[in-house]
């Protein structure tokens, strides 16, 4: 199953997705800055071999609904993510809002 559907994190605009995968869940909430995942997302390969692409992206672990991806800290992010000022251990909620913030600053 896929489940799609917007999401308003502090006022901002995002969509959700949930897709339903043999023995996993994939989750992501993104916006058009950029994204958090679910431990599926691989940060350390855009972090090396796909830098140059400066993806804003963070992830959690151990989460298995787009709820528990909001209330988890964020466990790892890119460096662009880091150059807005998101971090390990900020709550996802506030780094999505963090987002939420330059999506709207352009």
């Amino acid at each position: 199953m896929v489940r799609v559907e917007p999401m308003w994190i502090e006022g901002y605009p995002f969509t959700a997705v949930q897709v339903d995968l043999p023995k996993t869940t994939l989750l992501v909430i993104a916006n058009s800055v950029g994204y958090a995942m679910c431990g599926a997302l691989d940060v350390q390969l855009l972090r090396t071999k796909l830098r140059s692409r400066n993806v804003v992206a963070m992830r959690a672990t151990g989460v298995r609904t787009l709820e528990e991806l909001l209330a988890a800290p964020v466990e790892s992010q890119t460096q662009a993510a880091e150059e807005l000022g998101i971090h390990a251990g900020m709550p996802m909620r506030e780094a999505l809002a963090t987002l939420g913030r330059a999506a709207q600053n352009g």
